[in-house]
């Protein structure tokens, strides 16, 4: 599903921010990916949705080769990446429904699937009550609901997390993670880069750890540190 190839990405400051990665995340797998601040994670999900591209290696998704992917293409292999973003990035003008069916119209989606895939996806993250309020209305769970909905409304196969709990209280972080996890037993590919220790610990799913822009631990049923 995901691969790595000797992947590094030198930033044009002479910043490292990866080194020589190798990495296979299977179908339907779902990894946490950890490490401190400027290990490499967000640069790791970037070159996944190809907002960035590596200095060197390749990155493969669905066997298709993203760092060969032009501009115009770009937009199709988005389509089946979902991303969920620490900061939400909902627009402020537009309500809970707009946020979500505009993942939709942006694809060209018949107005009636639009209806209906945007209701699925707030029912699924228990935000239907919720689909007229404007995110300024929101909780911090509640956008993160959103933004979870926005990013599995067309179904990807692949699902990205930076740091989906960073600015939420731990109950609530749970409750995200556990929203989560019911995504990812829908066959869904998942990948969360995180800090939080104490959900890494106890969910002990597969552990990528960082360091450096290096990968230095790959484990199995893991825990956020040794």
């Amino acid at each position: 599903m995901i691969e790595l190839k000797g992947v590094s990405k030198i930033f044009t400051s002479g910043v490292e921010a990866l080194f020589e990665v190798n990495l296979h995340i299977g179908k339907e797998e779902f990894v946490f990916i950890v490490g401190p601040s400027g290990a490499g994670k967000t640069t790791l999900m970037k070159l996944l949705y190809r907002d960035e591209r590596p200095s060197s290696g390749s990155v493969i998704v669905d066997r298709v080769n993203v760092t060969d992917l032009t501009a115009e293409q770009v937009p199709y292999l988005r389509r089946n990446i979902g991303v969920v973003f620490q900061d939400y990035k909902l627009l402020p003008k537009r309500t809970v429904y707009e946020n979500v069916a505009f993942a939709l119209q942006v694809t060209g989606a018949p107005r009636s699937q639009i209806r209906r895939r945007t209701m699925q996806a707030l029912e699924l993250v228990s935000m239907l009550k919720r689909a007229s309020s404007f995110p300024e209305e929101l909780s911090g769970g509640e956008k993160q609901r959103v933004c979870i909905a926005r990013a599995i409304v067309n179904n990807p196969p692949i699902l990205l997390a930076d740091e989906p709990t960073g600015n939420l209280d731990p109950q609530t972080s749970w409750e995200i993670m556990e929203l989560l996890d019911k995504i990812n037993r829908r066959n869904t590919t998942l990948l969360v880069a995180t800090h939080n220790k104490s959900i890494v610990d106890n969910m002990k799913r597969r552990v990528v750890a960082l360091e450096g822009g290096r990968v230095i631990r790959d484990q199995q049923l893991g825990v956020y540190s040794h």
